[in-house]
């Protein structure tokens, strides 16, 4: 036996075993959010500053959608997602943070409902229970994990894995570059969606504007679980 097939064997031998910790993070996660009513996911950077006017609009879109009823979930750290967390927090709704491991950027914010705090070491775990507990998406300006969280979300509903919802990207001069680009190149010009698809996203520029979609969304939709 080669040396690369030993060393290869070694590694597989511990793959049973992970299965154990990830069903761990799954019924934790399930247990605890099976509890709380029906919340909004919103998305963004870590990185975004408490001055930035991106900061601003997830603290004020929170805020009007805990008031509305719903609860807020974000990946709890900090930037946008503190964001989140404090606009639940002041809107007097759940105030959900999805935590993971990281090296640099990622540490639990401090408006996150105690009860609420989950903390995960694999992110495909925690994407299932950001998509799982939402009746909708909030995107903001972020990063790959920003991207990686929404084309995860219209993915599952593009191939109906997941039943319709609202996804809302704030900040129109940010994502304009992107969806010129989706419009031209993946429809357009290749054909890679159909103009239905392009449906799926909404830009607005106000926290008011997201809110009212969702809640327009939700008069002639149910409030339902996704899977």
């Amino acid at each position: 036996m080669s040396k690369i097939k030993k060393n290869w064997n070694q590694i597989k031998s511990n793959d049973s075993w992970s299965i154990f910790k990830i069903m761990s993070e799954f019924v934790d996660a399930y247990d605890k959010m099976s509890k709380i009513g029906p919340c909004i996911s919103v998305f963004g950077s870590a990185r975004t500053k408490e001055n930035n006017n991106y900061y601003k609009q997830a603290v004020e879109v929170s805020q009007k959608l805990a008031e509305a009823g719903y609860g807020v979930i974000s990946g709890g750290g900090p930037g946008i997602m503190e964001a989140a967390n404090k606009g639940a927090y002041q809107g007097g709704g759940e105030s959900v943070g999805l935590n993971i491991e990281l090296p640099f950027e990622q540490h639990f914010n401090k408006y996150i409902d105690e009860e609420n705090n989950l903390k995960f070491d694999y992110f495909f775990v925690r994407k299932v229970i950001f998509v799982r507990y939402s009746q909708g998406f909030v995107v903001l300006p972020g990063g790959f994990g920003t991207l990686d969280e929404l084309f995860e979300a219209i993915t599952l509903i593009q191939t109906n894995k997941i039943t319709r919802r609202p996804v809302v990207l704030i900040g129109k001069e940010y994502w304009k570059g992107l969806f010129d680009w989706i419009t031209m190149q993946m429809l357009e010009k290749e054909q890679n969606i159909s103009k239905k698809d392009l449906g799926l996203l909404h830009l607005v520029d106000s926290a008011d504007e997201a809110v009212a979609y969702i809640e327009d969304f939700y008069k002639s939709h149910d409030l339902s679980p996704n899977f």
